[in-house]
C-alpha cells in the first residue's frame, strides 16, 4: 500500500487552516474570560486581577494568531516571478528582463541603455538607476497592497508624469423649483478647485554578496521583491496615516479637523465620545455607531474600520445588549474581522487611545484616499560603496492625499 507524500501546498493548507482554528478557539477562550470579567464586575463592582491577567494573555494569543494568518496569507500570495507556470514573455519583455539580469549580475549597462533609449525613458545608471522588468513592478506593488494595510483599501492610480492633478467642485450651481411660467432667476456659476497629488521618491538599499548573484539558480526578480517589499510598505504605510506631505505623501490624519456641525470640505469631520482618553463608561459602543451613522449613506456602503492592535484590543470588548460581541474573527480565511459588521482594518501607525487622540476611522477610503504610483521601480547597483557587497538602492515615486473630505469620519477621545 503506497501512502501519498505531502506536497508543500497541502502542508500550507493544512499550516493555515490549523492557525484559523487556533484564532477561532482564542476568541472563544477570550470571550468566555470577558464574560465572567462582566459577571464579577456586576457582582462585586470589580474583576480579580487573575481574571484581568488572564484575558490580556487571551487577547495576545488572539492577536497572534490574526498575526500567523496574515502571513500565511501573504505567503500564499507569493508565486515565484517568472517561473515555469507563467506564460512566455513577449519578445520585448524577455530582451528587458534578460538585461536587467545581466546589470544586477555583472553591471553591465549596455543592453538597459540600448532599450531604454528605444523607449525614449528619461533614466540613465549613473542619473536614477534603471527600470525593473513590468512583471517585477507589478509584483512588488501587488505585494505592498498585502502588507500595506491603507493601500489595501485605497485607490491606487499608475501616473506617469511627477504629479497628479484632480479637480473638484467646491460650490455647485444653484437650482431650485419653479412654477411653469414663472421667470427662471439666473443660477451661481459653479466654482472648480484643484487637488494636487505629487510623487515623492520612497528608496531602499538591499544587498548581497556577489556569490549570490553568480548563482544562477537565483531568480534576481524575485529577490528585489523579497527585499524592498516590506520595507517599502512600512513606510508608505506610515505615510499614508500619518504623512505631513513633505518629502512623502500627506496622511489622512494630518488634514485639518473639525466637528460634523462645523464641517466644510478640506477638512475630516470627527465625533467625540465625551470622556478624554477613553470611551464612556455607560453603553461605550454607541459611539460606534454614531461614527458610522456620521458617514452619509453612499459612504457607509463600503465602509471600513481602521485603528492599531491597542485600540482593537479595547473594542474587542464591547457588547450589545443581547450580549453578542460587536468585534467578530474572520468568517473564513483571508477575510478580515469585523466590527458591527464594517471590515476592520489594522493598521499600527494609528495613534493609541489617549486624550484628545483620534484613533478610530470610519469611512469609505476607497473614495476618501488616493494613491498615485509613479509608474516605474529603479535599481541603481553599487559594488563600490560597502565591498565585498553590492548595494542595489532601489527607488519608487508614490503619493497620497485624501480626495474626499466628507468620505473619512473620526473618533476623537475627548470631551468635545
Amino acid at each position: 500500500m503506497t501512502h501519498a507524500i505531502p506536497t508543500y501546498e497541502t502542508k500550507h493548507a493544512a499550516s493555515e487552516a490549523h492557525a484559523f482554528e487556533d484564532l477561532n478557539r482564542a476568541f472563544d477562550a477570550f470571550r468566555d474570560a470577558n464574560d465572567q470579567r462582566l459577571a464579577e464586575l456586576e457582582t462585586r463592582l470589580s474583576s480579580d486581577v487573575l481574571v484581568e491577567e488572564k484575558l490580556a494573555r487571551i487577547d495576545q494569543a488572539l492577536d497572534d494568531a490574526r498575526r500567523r494568518l496574515d502571513a500565511f496569507a501573504l505567503k500564499a500570495s507569493r508565486p515565484a516571478l517568472g517561473g515555469p507556470e507563467r506564460p512566455a514573455l513577449p519578445a520585448a519583455a524577455a530582451e528587458h528582463k534578460a538585461a536587467f539580469d545581466l546589470y544586477v549580475r555583472a553591471g553591465e549597462t549596455g543592453g538597459l541603455k540600448a532599450l531604454e533609449a528605444k523607449a525614449l525613458s528619461a533614466g540613465s545608471g549613473p542619473d536614477g538607476g534603471y527600470l525593473v522588468p513590468p512583471p517585477a513592478e507589478r509584483e512588488i506593488l501587488r505585494r505592498m497592497a498585502v502588507i500595506s494595510p491603507i493601500r489595501a483599501i485605497a485607490s491606487v492610480r499608475e501616473i506617469s508624469t511627477a504629479t497628479f492633478k484632480k479637480a473638484y467642485s467646491t460650490t455647485g450651481p444653484a437650482t431650485g423649483w419653479v412654477a411653469e411660467a414663472a421667470a427662471r432667476p439666473q443660477t451661481n456659476s459653479q466654482v472648480i478647485a484643484e487637488l494636487t497629488f505629487p510623487a515623492m521618491e520612497l528608496y531602499a538599499m538591499p544587498s548581497a554578496t556577489q556569490t549570490l548573484l553568480d548563482d544562477a539558480a537565483v531568480n534576481i526578480e524575485q529577490w528585489i521583491a523579497d527585499e524592498v517589499e516590506t520595507v517599502f510598505a512600512e513606510q508608505e504605510g506610515a505615510a499614508f496615516v500619518n504623512g505631513d506631505g513633505v518629502n512623502k505623501p500627506q496622511g489622512f490624519m494630518a488634514a485639518a479637523k473639525s466637528t460634523v456641525a462645523a464641517w466644510s470640505w478640506g477638512k475630516l469631520a470627527y465625533v467625540p465620545t465625551g470622556v478624554s482618553a477613553n470611551f464612556a463608561a455607560a453603553n461605550p459602543s454607541d459611539i460606534l455607531v454614531d461614527l458610522v451613522y456620521a458617514l452619509k449613506a453612499g459612504y457607509r456602503q463600503n465602509a471600513s474600520f481602521v485603528m492599531n492592535r491597542k485600540t482593537q484590543a479595547a473594542v474587542r470588548k464591547f457588547k450589545t445588549t443581547t450580549g453578542e460581541y460587536l468585534w467578530q474573527p474572520p468568517a473564513a480565511v483571508g477575510q478580515p474581522a469585523t466590527l458591527m459588521n464594517f471590515p476592520v482594518v489594522e493598521a499600527e501607525d494609528m495613534p493609541d487611545i489617549a486624550a484628545d487622540s483620534f484613533a478610530v476611522a470610519c469611512g469609505d477610503f476607497r473614495r476618501g484616499y488616493l494613491i498615485v504610483d509613479r509608474i516605474g521601480v529603479r535599481v541603481l547597483r553599487d559594488p563600490f560603496t560597502a565591498k565585498p557587497y553590492v548595494l542595489f538602492y532601489t527607488t519608487k515615486r508614490v503619493g497620497g492625499g485624501v480626495q474626499d473630505f466628507d468620505a473619512i469620519k473620526l473618533l476623537k477621545f475627548g470631551v468635545s
